[in-house]
């Protein structure tokens, strides 16, 4: 039953809302997927098949975990 349009913005808030708990599970997956692209940069600098492939996925991965500590820092009160 909609009552009006507060809320509706009040569903739309609980629907983003990130918890501490949340918060620090998003930055472990930041920090996982940032050493993920760390060990794609060693494997592409030591194998010369894995250069490209490698750079590509450690390239995705650096910027996929940067964006998630962002996301923690910034609205799940993680610090």
């Amino acid at each position: 039953m909609d009552t009006g349009p507060q809320e509706r913005e009040n569903a739309a808030m609980n629907l983003l809302a990130i918890t501490h708990h949340g918060g620090i599970r998003i930055a472990e997956l930041g920090f996982l997927l940032g050493a993920v692209a760390g060990a794609l940069l060693a494997l592409g600098a030591v194998t010369p098949f894995g250069k490209r492939g490698g750079n590509l996925l450690a390239g995705i991965a650096l910027a996929a975990g940067s964006v998630l500590l962002i996301v923690a820092v910034r609205w799940g009160h993680f610090s």
